[in-house]
């Protein structure tokens, strides 16, 4: 049995990662969430597999609502589309792979931290987007989400093909733009745009097959 890994985000890291937005100078005045963006193991719900989950459901755009904006910040963000993905957990202990054929049987053996990307053309306000975030795409949507060890899981893997287990998230790929008042206060124009990988609270094993 194989196990891979991929970049992983550690709960130091994202701490680091909020106090340098912190310091970067973003405007008070950008909309920020009350409630906190962080995602304990416990009020995460277990979901395996998800068949299409991301390999069928297409990028979605989400339609903006106007662009004025009398009272309230001078900034603003909207998300503008949405598509699920599946975010690992890329430390060892989370990726398995087993095969030709057979029986899997997987389960998490090191916790650990999945967190929040978010990349764009201008400085921008983590808090804030992860906030539209949650009013536009889902509820569930965290800055980060806890793992922690066990959440076994069996999978028959088909006749002369390869089983892959990755434990993860079921999140979402969204893109974001930023706006700012412009004219009287009233009116809005776009000052800057990016991308976003965003976890949610629902936590579980995607399975693949492949022939090697």
């Amino acid at each position: 049995m194989g196990i891979g890994s991929r970049r992983a985000s550690t709960g130091a890291a994202t701490a680091a990662l909020l106090l340098c937005f912190a310091t970067a100078g973003t405007a008070a005045a950008e909309e920020v969430p009350a409630d906190d963006t962080a995602a304990s193991a416990d009020e995460t719900t277990d979901i395996n597999e998800r068949p299409g989950w991301e390999d069928d459901a297409p990028e979605e755009p989400i339609p903006e609502p106007g662009l004025r904006r009398c009272d309230g910040p001078s900034t603003w963000y909207n998300i503008t589309s949405k598509k699920a993905y599946h975010i690992p957990s890329s430390w060892n202990g989370t990726r398995y792979k087993d095969g030709p054929g057979g029986t899997m049987t997987v389960s998490v053996t090191k916790s650990g931290t999945i967190a929040f990307e978010i990349g764009g053309s201008i400085e921008w306000s983590s808090n804030a987007i992860i906030a539209k975030a949650k009013a536009q795409v889902s509820t569930k949507i965290t800055g980060t989400v806890g793992v922690t060890t066990g959440h076994t899981y069996t999978r028959e893997i088909s006749r002369n093909k390869y089983g892959n287990l990755q434990y993860g998230s079921w999140g979402y790929k969204v893109t974001w733009k930023k706006y700012k008042a412009s004219g009287n206060g009233c009116d809005g124009v776009e000052i800057g745009h990016g991308t976003a990988t965003l976890p949610t609270k629902a936590t579980g094993w995607k399975y693949w097959e492949t022939k090697s």
